[in-house]
């Protein structure tokens, strides 16, 4: 079954890197091993609304999966290296160092190949899902009752992704191709879980009777709820789990556990495989250093937790989760969660240059 998740629209152009001028002066940050200062402008701009939160915030956001998770559980300081960390990372800085000269990214994904999460109660209604690429008889039954809200709307962009989760039930349904037809909803892939609470983060034979490893809407069978910054974590000001990740390249054949597959296509050793699990260095001082209050958010959870590699993309990506079914966008604005800037230019103040790449066990056809 293919699930490769397609590409953005946006041309890329001719990759052909140069020494010239860097595109902005955050990239000399970037490049000297961390993140541009922040301007006495951007200093005065008004913070994002904490919608009530109490200032000692006593409760942390929800987090799904088990506090064990990968997604979940924090780094040991002294967590080993992967022997390839310096060449791997040095490719990947090289990949954002090219997307900040030709404004072809990073980004934070929101509103287009994004992940709308919907939240449903113990009664809402149930619908049958169709399962129309591939035969699956157990996802197809996995998805024979759903509770999809009637509002609900699968991301913009041609991965049409949509996740409901029912708290009452304990079970997440993610879904990739999502359409609303005249009979009913369809979905050319996905995943479902049970026990989400307790669930591992990746698809295997206990995620739900019948589960495959090469269930779930990205294109490792990692969950794409376990590392995405949700509009709680926003608004209660921490990111209490890891971060995904997806970049332009990734490896062919091989693929670094949690993942359990990959539609990685270069075969450059330096190109990191999906399921790669990254961190900032955990002596770096990020106090030290000036951010957005989303960059900062975004850095220390990557401290702590890491960012791993969960699909690819057009540009080096991260995931936010999709603002539409509120009916309005949190991140717009200069009272926004980007503080009126764009994703690109938060991304400009992330310390780049500290990441490291965490010791790797490596499956697939060309793991040797």
């Amino acid at each position: 079954m293919q699930t490769t998740r397609a590409m953005p629209r946006t041309a890329r152009g001719g990759r052909a890197r140069s020494a010239g001028t860097l595109a902005c002066v955050a990239l000399l940050g970037l490049l000297l091993g961390s993140g541009c200062g922040e301007s006495s402008e951007a200093q005065d701009r008004p913070k994002p609304a904490r919608s009530g939160i109490a200032p000692g915030r006593p409760l942390p956001p929800h987090r799904f999966y088990a506090p064990t998770s990968y997604w979940n559980a924090p780094l040991a300081p002294d967590a080993p290296l992967d022997p390839a960390s310096t060449a791997l990372v040095g490719a990947l800085r090289s990949e954002v160092s090219w997307e900040f000269e030709n404004h072809a990214g990073p980004g934070i994904s929101t509103s287009e190949w994004s992940v709308p999460l919907y939240t449903v109660p113990a009664d809402q209604p149930l619908v049958r899902v169709t399962l129309d690429a591939g035969n699956a008889p157990a996802l197809q039954e996995a998805f024979a009752e759903v509770p999809i809200p009637p509002d609900a709307e699968p991301a913009a962009g041609t991965d049409a992704t949509l996740v409901v989760w029912q708290p009452a039930s304990d079970k997440v349904w993610e879904f990739w191709h999502a359409s609303r037809e005249a009979d009913g909803w369809h979905a050319d892939w996905g995943g479902a879980t049970r026990e989400v609470s307790r669930g591992k983060g990746y698809y295997d034979a206990e995620a739900w009777p019948g589960a495959r490893p090469w269930w779930g809407d990205s294109s490792t069978s990692m969950g794409v709820i376990g590392g995405l910054i949700t509009l709680e974590d926003l608004e209660r000001g921490v990111i209490n789990h890891a971060l995904q990740m997806a970049i332009p390249k990734a490896r062919a054949g091989l693929w670094a556990w949690p993942a359990q597959r990959t539609d990685g296509r270069s075969e450059d050793p330096l190109t990191l495989p999906e399921g790669a699990h990254l961190r900032l260095d955990p002596n770096l001082d990020l106090e030290s250093l000036a951010m957005p209050r989303m960059t900062r958010l975004m850095a220390q959870a990557a401290q702590r937790y890491g960012i791993y590699v969960n699909n690819r993309a057009h540009d080096v990506s991260f995931f936010a989760e999709d603002p539409t079914r509120t009916g309005t966008n949190p991140y717009r604005g200069p009272g926004g969660y980007f503080e009126g800037r764009w994703p690109r230019e938060l991304l400009s103040y992330f310390p780049w240059g500290h990441l490291q790449l965490l010791r790797m066990e490596l499956s697939g056809p060309a793991a040797g």
